[in-house]
């Protein structure tokens, strides 16, 4: 049976620290004031565990150390925390609900130490703060503000609503991306088999023609036989560019340069730069609604957004406020948010609604980012069929044109 230490205070007002045995946090508490003291802190201080019962656990937890938790496993979660904690359930038995409804694995292995923490007295949001790869920062906070104000289940609805937009809106950007990744791959499979394989057939027949090749195609046949000398070289080039932009942004100026090339891409740049908007509104507007200091809010957002350059002008807007000023005036002087979107922001902070007015523009940002997306599919898919035709067309003037040639001195 556990072991409770407890401090009280007893019938003089004087405080004592003693231990009592029993089966939960709960019945502690019973006995402690069937003895006429009045608890104010009760943690657990051992437990007898069953022989081989925590090596079990222990070794079940090793088994699923690299399992990831998804994003959809902890949306779920917190909806049904919500609804549970609505009905009135205490926490810690919610969660072990929750968790005994997870797949073995290391969400439920979080959520049990979880429940295990608020047990022996922790709060709940400290007690997601133990794992922030599954619950950021972002979250606890929140949490944080939902146990303060008493208010868990409104802010876990509210924490679930904007976790289901922001997948949502993350999906529907990615989805777009497959599409013309998939072509452009296939395209280059293509066109390395035609290098590889087909080319070299007539790079046989030019040599016995004996005369002088024209400069495409001599361009073509170059071409062929570098892709069949280092051919294997062709699977290294996406890593190498994956380590030489990694090695790029490891400076502060370089993932500068980085994520401002990335705003000012045609077609993508607007996409990457309404979605990064969207998701500093709504975060911005969720937690400032959850009870979140407006400078707790902006350095929880400055970390969560994943630009550089917007992270820099949330930085601006933190110190504006810090000195008394507004948020409109930074967000202007940036030159990275509309005119519509501050003039909206500086409406909402002279009426006191600032946070139903950033998630009104967050709504806005995310149909053009929807408009955007739509346009950029149809734009790149005539795109892509004209760069392969170009590719392919290249090959066959390139080799037919010696053809020519020969036509033409035979006439």
């Amino acid at each position: 049976m556990p072991v409770f230490a407890y401090d009280a205070i007893d019938a003089g007002g004087q405080k004592i620290t003693r231990e009592v045995n029993a089966s939960n946090k709960d019945d502690a508490a019973k006995q402690i004031r069937a003895q006429g003291l009045r608890p104010t802190r009760i943690t657990i201080k051992a437990e007898k565990k069953q022989s081989g019962g925590g090596s079990e656990k222990k070794k079940r937890r090793g088994f699923v150390l690299f399992d990831r938790v998804k994003q959809a496993q902890i949306v779920t979660f917190t909806s049904q925390l919500s609804t549970l904690q609505d009905a009135g359930l205490p926490i810690v038995r919610s969660v072990k609900i929750l968790s005994g409804q997870q797949s073995p694995g290391r969400f439920r292995d979080q959520l049990e130490s979880v429940s295990e923490d608020v047990e022996q007295g922790s709060t709940f949001s400290e007690a997601l703060g133990k794992y922030p790869r599954s619950f950021d920062k972002l979250y606890t906070s929140m949490v944080k503000a939902g146990e303060a104000g008493g208010v868990l289940d409104v802010i876990l609805n509210r924490l679930a609503a904007f976790m289901e937009k922001s997948q949502k809106l993350k999906k529907q950007v990615m989805g777009a991306m497959i599409y013309p990744a998939a072509v452009v791959t296939v395209a280059m499979v293509i066109l390395v088999f035609i290098m590889i394989y087909v080319v070299p057939s007539f790079e046989a027949m030019f040599k016995d023609l004996g005369q002088q090749l024209p400069g495409p195609t001599r361009m073509l046949l170059s071409l062929s036989k570098a892709l069949r000398s280092y051919w294997y070289l062709i699977p290294g080039i996406p890593f190498l560019f994956w380590l030489l932009l990694k090695g790029i942004t490891r400076s502060e100026k370089g993932k500068m340069g980085v994520d401002r090339l990335k705003l000012k891409l045609p077609v993508f740049g607007v996409i990457i730069k309404k979605s990064s908007i969207s998701r500093f509104c709504r975060t911005l507007g969720t937690l400032i609604a959850s009870g979140v200091p407006i400078l707790e809010a902006l350095k929880i957002v400055k970390e969560a957004i994943g630009n550089l350059v917007i992270a820099n002008a949330i930085e601006e807007v933190h110190g504006s406020i810090r000195e008394g000023d507004t948020i409109a005036g930074p967000l202007r002087s940036s030159g990275i948010f509309d005119d519509l979107l501050v003039n909206m922001i500086d409406v909402g902070e002279e009426t006191g609604e600032l946070d139903k007015m950033l998630i009104k523009i967050a709504d806005n940002y995310e149909t053009d980012v929807d408009v955007a997306v739509e346009g950029m599919s149809s734009l790149l898919e005539p795109m892509l069929i004209v760069g392969m035709g170009g590719c392919v067309g290249f090959i066959v003037v390139a080799l037919f044109l010696p053809l020519i040639e020969i036509m033409k001195n035979i006439k």
